[in-house]
């Protein structure tokens, strides 16, 4: 994994290929490669490099002319990060390129039945495979020479392949890694994601699993991997090129810490029923007697969207009285889960292309499970296996480390659990306090970013910590393992998350003045609790940053965060502490969009 990009058309085809792997740089990469050709050219050109997308375009020479064009930013799986390793790879008589994301499983066994027979590969990685065992095809057409060689396939792929002899022509298939094509005048795109397409098009056709496409210049066709011919409406994304700028911010991470209240805003637009104290969720596709017959609720997600799952299934227990609970969709689709008919699946999944969690969908589906998507990206592989569900509407986040989508997430959880509640015996009382305490989020998020200047001041206290722990209560809990994780992600700082009821069953060996704790101390039934957890640390000296609803007496410093209905105080909990995480990690110097080792969607398991 972790970008691709395609053009065939009349247009110079190297500017357009660099320019969407500039705009697929925040999925994470390490390096990076471009092929090109043309009717009229030789054969395939190929430009590949270490490092970032401006290194290879300065290994691009000035004669580098083409109308056809594959790229690819990779992310290592298979072979450490270098020039032969990066993608595109070609055959060794420069005919055929390739560019993959996923993993290719069983590459070690057809790589020694290539090496037998007396085929030299050049780099470490799986996807070599694939371009000797097209090379090596009899077939006559690329179709048919890419769909003999998937047969032979076993694990993940989107790939794109060029071949010299069909130059008017690229033919890109799927299993389980996103392929976009993109339908322009006269001119088609293929990519991984629809950032590098919407400075060009906004009508884009998302291929399945087991579909597979020919793009030409004028023209598309779509079909499975056995040859059947299948219907692809193109349709029109909402979002354009504009929405993937900086917007006068320094970091995309700092653009959307900072959307976040317009986000919000969004997502409720349209959803709030105020006459019966409810919201409308018509993508659900659920109605009031099948809602009323759910007995349990099993959230899955991987990463941030767990977290803002484990928030979720805490407001559906409390709104909704049904039982819930969230787990690593990772986890979950390897230990043999018992499925009950009465419960009801929800995918999280920003996204909604992560390869877990749309293993462990496609595995609920298969065993007869009801299943609902929560996803930001409308026509993603989730949304569309899903039986229904809600999309965030966070717009898009470039930045690795996810922040609007987050909160997006949890507050989506809040009208699920709404929804669910007022179907069930949350009164209308209640369902009126939960709808003001939602139209008050947008405003009350943006008064907390208005204490950024202060949360920088106490970033730059905290970041030559070695280490951090995070704590919490209950609502609390989740909001310290996002936070942990969140300054993981961007500052590198070790950072460790625990209920603060937990405290004194181990991790208060750990307190000493050298390691700082985070506690969250919502203003609820577990004040004097959390408390008593702060009275514990400051006996042993350590430090103290409570981020709370007042002035907290025993915390070295306190972030104060507006109070709304407790069901949705974490919520607002989560944002100071993306500031101190992005605070922390500039005062460290870290690449913050783009995180060492991390892309924004893993497609790989």
């Amino acid at each position: 994994m972790c970008g691709i990009v395609g053009y065939i058309g009349k247009r110079d085809v190297a500017p357009l290929l660099l320019e969407g792997l500039q705009r697929l740089e925040y999925r994470g990469y390490d390096s990076a490669g471009i092929v090109v050709t043309s009717p009229k050219a030789a054969g395939l050109k190929m430009v590949k490099a270490k490092g970032r997308v401006r290194d290879l375009e300065a290994k691009v020479p000035a004669r580098f002319k083409g109308t056809t064009g594959i790229a690819h930013t990779r992310w290592a799986t298979h072979g450490a990060p270098s020039d032969v390793n990066a993608h595109p790879h070609m055959s060794a008589d420069n005919k055929v390129a390739v560019v993959h994301n996923g993993i290719i499983d069983n590459a070690a066994d057809l790589r020694r039945k290539l090496e037998a027979d007396g085929v030299e590969f050049l780099s470490e990685t799986d996807t070599e495979v694939l371009v000797h065992l097209i090379a090596r095809s009899e077939a006559e057409k690329l179709e048919d020479k890419v769909r003999e060689i998937l047969r032979l396939i076993e694990g993940t792929y989107g790939i794109a392949v060029m071949h010299a002899d069909f130059p008017e022509r690229i033919v890109v298939a799927r299993n389980g890694s996103p392929v976009v094509l993109g339908i322009g005048e006269k001119e088609m795109f293929v990519a991984s994601d629809i950032a590098a397409l919407v400075a060009h098009t906004r009508q884009i056709v998302t291929l399945d699993d087991g579909e597979m496409a020919t793009l030409k210049a004028d023209d598309f066709r779509t079909y499975t991997t056995e040859g059947t011919r299948t219907t692809s409406e193109p349709t029109t994304v909402e979002w354009e090129a504009a929405s993937y700028d900086m917007g006068g911010h320094d970091t995309y991470m700092h653009k959307e810490i900072h959307e976040q209240a317009e986000a919000v805003d969004r997502v409720l637009r349209g959803r709030i029923d105020d006459r019966f104290s409810t919201v409308h969720l018509g993508g659900l596709n659920l109605d009031a007697r099948e809602a009323r017959a759910v007995r349990r609720v099993k959230i899955l997600g991987c990463g941030t969207s767990y977290h803002a799952g484990q928030i979720g299934a805490q407001m559906i227990e409390e709104l909704a009285r049904i039982p819930a609970d969230a787990e690593p969709a990772s986890e979950f689709r390897y230990r043999n889960a018992v499925v009950d008919p009465d419960t009801l699946y929800i995918a999280v999944s920003q996204s909604g292309e992560t390869y877990d969690v749309l293993a462990a969908v496609q595995e609920l589906k298969r065993k007869g499970a009801r299943v609902l998507g929560v996803v930001n990206v409308v026509g993603s592989a989730i949304a569309r296996e899903a039986d229904g569900g809600m999309y965030v509407h966070a717009g898009p986040e470039v930045c690795v480390v996810s922040t609007k989508c987050f909160t997006n997430t949890c507050v989506a959880f809040a009208l699920l659990a709404l929804h669910l509640g007022r179907t069930r015996d949350l009164s209308v009382r209640d369902g009126k306090r939960i709808i003001e305490g939602l139209r008050k989020l947008p405003a009350q998020i943006a008064e907390m970013l208005e204490q950024e200047e202060d949360i920088k001041k106490l970033a730059a206290q905290y970041a030559d910590a070695r280490s951090m722990l995070f704590i919490g209560r209950v609502r609390g809990y989740p909001v310290a393992r996002e936070a942990s994780l969140k300054l993981k992600e961007v500052s590198y700082i070790h950072a460790e998350a625990y209920p603060a009821s937990e405290l004194k069953h181990g991790p208060l060996a750990l307190i000493e003045p050298a390691l700082p704790t985070v506690a969250i101390v919502p203003d609820d039934d577990l004040l004097e609790k959390n408390r008593a957890a702060m009275e514990e640390i400051k006996a042993r000296s350590g430090q103290i940053l409570a981020v709370a609803h007042r002035e907290q007496e025993k915390a070295d410093h306190t972030i104060v965060v507006p109070k709304n209905e407790d069901e949705l105080d974490p919520i607002l909990m989560g944002i100071p502490l993306q500031l101190l995480a992005y605070h922390t990690a500039l005062a460290l110097g870290r690449d913050i969009d783009k995180p060492r080792n991390l892309a924004k969607s893993v497609t790989v398991e």
